[in-house]
Parts: C-alpha cells; structure tokens; sequence
C-alpha cells in the first residue's frame, strides 16, 4: 500500500480525516459501527496544488483570452471585414477562454475567503457552486437585449444538457462490488425533492400554455408580471433548498464529531485540512480577484453575446439553432470543475456539482433569466420583436419535458446510488427526444 499523505498535525488528529481520502481504516470502521458510511460524507479538500505555482494555469488562459480580444479591437476595420460566421466564430471562442479562466477565478476567491475565514467545507463548497454560475449568469444578460427569446431557451436547455451531463458522469464513476457509487446524502434527500418540484413547476407552466392557447379568448403570452411571480416562486424555493443543503451537511458534520468523539483541537485540525490547499491569502488579493473574475465574466459574455447578434441578425440563423449552441458552451464553468475535481479524484464533489448544475439552472439561473426579460420588457424595450414571450411550440415542449427529465432523474436516484447503463440510456434516449422535436417543430407558433 502507498503511504499515506503527511499533515502537519499531531498524531491525535487522525480522527480528523474522517471521510477524506487519507482516512484510516480503523477510523472509517468507527464511523460503520455508528451507522454513518464514510464514503458517503461530503467533506473535501477545496483549492488544487497548482495554486502554489508562481502563474496559476487560470491567470495563463485569462491574460491569453484577454490579449486575443484586444488584437479584435486593435484590428477594428480589419476585423469588421472578415465574414460574418468566422466573426462569430472568433468571437465565441475569445468569449469561451475569458468566461471560463474567469470562472476559476471566481472560485479560487471564493475558497480563499473560505479559507481566510475558516468556513466550513459545506458553506464554502455551496458558495462556491453558486458563484460558479456568474458567468452564465452574465452571458444570458447581454444576450437579453439581442434574443429575448434565445436567452430563454438557453437556460432551459443548459438543465437538459446538465441532466445528460450528470446521467453520463455517474454512469462512468467507479462502483463498488455491487456494481453501485453511493452518493452523498444530501444529494439523495434535498436533491431529490428539488427535482420533483422542478418537473411539477414544469409540468404545470406547460399545461397552462397549452390551455391558455387553445381558449376562446386565448392567451398567448407571457406578461412581464407572470415572469416576475414564477421567478419569485423559483428563487424562494432555491432559498430553501440552500437551507436545507447546508443543515443537512451541518447535521452530517456533528454526527461524525460526535460519533468520534472529536476535541476542539480535532476539529480546528479537521478545518486545516479542508483548507491544506489553499495559499492564505489577503482581504485585498481575495476583493482584487473577484473583481478580476466579474470583469471577465462581463468581458466574455459580450464577446458571446455578439456571436449571437451575428448569427441571428447577418447569418439569418435560427433562434432556437443558436440557443442550442450557446447552451452546450454555456454550461462549460461547471464540467471545468466537474473534471478538476474528477481528476483529484474526489468523485463524490464532482457528483454534487453535476448535479448542482441541474439544480442551480433550474432554480437560479433560470428565474434570472424570466427577471431580466420582464425588467427589459418593461422598462427598456417593449416593441422588440421577441416580447411578450410566446406560448410557441419550442418553449412549450422545454417546460413540459422538464418533468419527465426531473421525475425519472428522481426516480433512479430514490436506491440512492448513481446510474447504470439502462438508466443512462433512458436519460439520453428523453434528451435526444427533446431535441429533434425541438429541431423539427420548434419553429411552429
């Protein structure tokens, strides 16, 4: 056997590895005896080693993007007379390099502040999850104004996209000898209640456009008001689903201190190990970074936002065509951290951002995406040819397939291990559905 990783702990803190990858055997059997399974925890190590690096890989790819776009705006004319798609082109792929370095940015300041104020890993890893969604954030922002409509259909399907997403990685995770990888509880309790919720709030969005388009004096519409009360509803039940995320992994820490009977110096060695990556950092280094990580994201996301323009006002392409295509890049912050964690083999936290990816969409990006479009349609520009938003068939397919996306997600995660190979199918087979009838009759009112 390998030896073990050193810690700069005394000896009477091996307890504190409890549910990391340096536990002892005789430590993970304690934890057994008590009912609590140890490869089940959702304690982690945040940050990477390549942090102590004098240039981190993400300040490499940042100052790369970030010299690409300013030779765009230094050629000016020149650039302005390339074509139309390998304008796009260009600029999809500039706007990709800065949103994800400024992705990772945006997560490294956040696990230093962590770090700094010695959060725990539950509160730090959450906070990290949603401040990872900035960028996405951001794009759909600037691409409001271009496609209200396009905006839309992004974010609903980056949830499809995160949901194949997630179906494929626990699919390929390693199992154990009953051919299974048990997730992390809170996965497979707050989780699983989110996406019953998430696939009834779609469900019953899509009866009613249905219903309403076929009265007699039909509705077929969105107003700015009905945007605004559903994004109300989603965000407050994000709220809640937060709360009980975080007293769940809170709850899950006690009942390991306790069943260990950790000391308080146990429990300040546990924190150093969540945090032995990280490099302490000062309060300004921590603000310069996120202010680093946001100006990227703004940068980035115009970038993409003019790929859009161009391919939906010169190239004559289709919305929904397009929107397909920024949603596939769209979701890319979440599977850099997905793999980074993968690679350090950390399998349970890759697991919980895959799936955070369904749910933060869902319940975050989304309903930021319905404020956005009502503040815009009220307040900037009514006459644009996208708003109201309209009860068509594209938008009507994306809210009705969330239910059966999110009950049958619900439904194969209630054993509460990952995916087999039948059940990968089932979800690419519902995704693949969603597609081509997307494709094919998207386009009809």
């Amino acid at each position: 056997m390998g030896t073990k990783k050193h810690f700069k702990h005394s000896s009477h803190s091996k307890v504190a590895t409890a549910g990391l990858p340096e536990s002892q055997p005789q430590i993970e059997s304690a934890l057994r005896e008590t009912g609590i399974d140890p490869d089940r925890l959702s304690i982690l190590q945040l940050g990477l080693h390549s942090q102590f690096t004098a240039v981190p890989p993400w300040l490499r790819r940042l100052l790369f993007g970030l010299s690409l776009w300013i030779l765009t705006l230094l050629a000016g004319d020149s650039f302005s007379q390339l074509s139309s798609s390998l304008q796009a082109g260009i600029q999809l792929g500039i706007g990709l390099i800065i949103l994800l370095a400024a992705c990772e940015v945006l997560v490294s300041a956040t696990e230093r502040l962590a770090e700094r104020f010695h959060w725990n890993h539950y509160t730090a890893g959450t906070l990290a999850e949603i401040l990872s969604t900035t960028p996405e954030l951001v794009v759909i922002a600037f691409i409001i104004p271009v496609s209200p409509a396009t905006a839309f259909v992004i974010s609903l399907i980056t949830i499809y996209n995160n949901a194949l997403v997630f179906s494929l990685y626990s699919y390929f995770l390693p199992k154990d000898k009953q051919g299974k990888f048990l997730m992390p509880t809170p996965i497979t309790e707050a989780g699983t209640q989110i996406l019953i919720g998430g696939g009834a709030i779609g469900l019953i969005l899509g009866l009613v456009m249905l219903t309403l388009n076929s009265a007699e004096q039909a509705k077929s519409s969105f107003s700015a008001t009905d945007l605004v009360f559903v994004s109300v509803i989603l965000l407050a039940i994000f709220a809640v689903y937060l709360f009980k995320l975080i007293t769940s992994y809170a709850k899950e820490e006690t009942e390991v201190r306790e069943s260990l009977s950790m000391s308080s110096s146990d429990i300040e060695a546990r924190l150093d190990m969540v945090y032995e990556n990280i490099k302490p950092t000062s309060f300004a280094t921590i603000v310069m970074l996120f202010v680093t990580g946001v100006m990227g994201s703004f940068i980035g996301g115009h970038e993409v936002s003019n790929f859009a323009a161009i391919m939906i006002r010169d190239l004559q392409v289709n919305p929904i065509l397009t929107a397909l295509i920024l949603a596939i890049f769209a979701g890319m912050s979440e599977y850099v951290i997905l793999w980074q964690s993968h690679r350090k083999r950390e399998y349970g936290i890759a697991l919980a951002n895959a799936f955070g990816g369904i749910t933060q969409v869902m319940f975050l990006v989304l309903p930021c995406t319905l404020l956005g479009i009502a503040v815009y349609q009220s307040y900037f520009n009514l006459s644009h040819p996208d708003l109201p938003l309209e009860f068509s068939v594209s938008n009507t397919f994306l809210l009705i397939f969330l239910f059966p996306t999110f009950y049958t997600l619900s439904s194969l995660l209630e054993e509460d291990h990952t995916l087999g190979i039948l059940d990968t199918t089932i979800m690419t087979g519902i995704f693949l559905l969603l597609i081509i009838l997307l494709v094919s009759y998207g386009g009809i009112s």
